[in-house]
């Protein structure tokens, strides 16, 4: 029997007029490896594939060779891309960003390139055109720069004002699992499930942003359930970041 927090989301999916796309992003790979390799067990034991948001200079080859591995092994389950350089906050006031305000173009270039030359010198061919921004914020000059180094798709919070940037996809995450109100209260999972049976209404991909490294053993048997909802409700439709980003980019 599935857990109570998803009863919301089983019945927006029973009473879906259509098949809903979800997709999978879990942000940090480079911290907690051993949480990350822990999740994807979870994941991969439901056939369900997931997006790597990798951050450039955490990642080492303990964690690149084993992602490798398994990138073979799922058979274009598991997309890894581009989570900013070293997920560092620059911003002296407000909220945390990499990629702020504060910092000009010609910074936020030479973080881009650094960072795409690192994850193909650690995961060589295998690395997707996609970026993720460190907490999810970036500004529109990072979206127009990100176009002009050949990125297609930039993944961040539903709530943010698109960049309409010409030959740059953007699909956001809408379900974030450790999401904080302003309040600083994080979501219970009995609220996260309301929220995401409401996303599943909207005729939009719903975005499932998992945090591996603030993962514990119970949370990994509540992603469990959930994995075990998108790969046998014959509503929904669980796919790779890129292919809902390039199919929503056709249409």
């Amino acid at each position: 029997m599935q857990a109570n927090w998803l009863s919301p989301l089983l019945t927006a999916l029973d009473e879906a007029p259509a098949s809903v796309e979800f997709f999978l992003r879990d942000d940090d790979a480079g911290w907690g490896d051993d949480r990350l390799l822990e999740m994807l067990e979870v994941v991969g034991g439901h056939g369900l594939p997931i997006d790597l948001a990798v951050i450039p200079r955490a990642i080492g080859t303990d964690l690149a060779q084993p992602l490798s591995h398994l990138h073979a092994q799922w058979d274009g389950r598991l997309g890894l891309h581009q989570h900013g350089l070293a997920h560092h906050n620059h911003e002296p006031d407000g909220r945390k960003c990499e990629f702020g305000p504060t910092r000009g173009p010609d910074a936020q270039r030479r973080d881009l390139l650094e960072g795409r030359d690192l994850l193909e010198s650690l995961l060589p061919g295998i690395t997707q055109p996609v970026f993720t921004p460190p907490w999810n914020r970036c500004q529109p000059v990072t979206a127009e720069l990100l176009a002009n180094l050949g990125f297609q798709v930039l993944s961040r919070h539903a709530g943010d004002a698109p960049a309409s940037v010409p030959g740059l996809i953007e699909l956001p995450v809408s379900v974030d699992w450790s999401y904080a109100r302003r309040d600083r209260r994080r979501l219970s999972f009995t609220e996260l499930g309301v929220l995401a049976a409401q996303r599943a209404t909207l005729a939009q991909p719903v975005g499932i942003n998992l945090h591996h490294a603030v993962m514990d053993r119970r949370e990994l048997e509540l992603l469990d359930d959930l994995c075990s909802v998108l790969a046998g409700h014959r509503a929904a439709r669980c796919l790779p970041l890129l292919a809902i980003a390039t199919d929503s980019g056709d249409r």
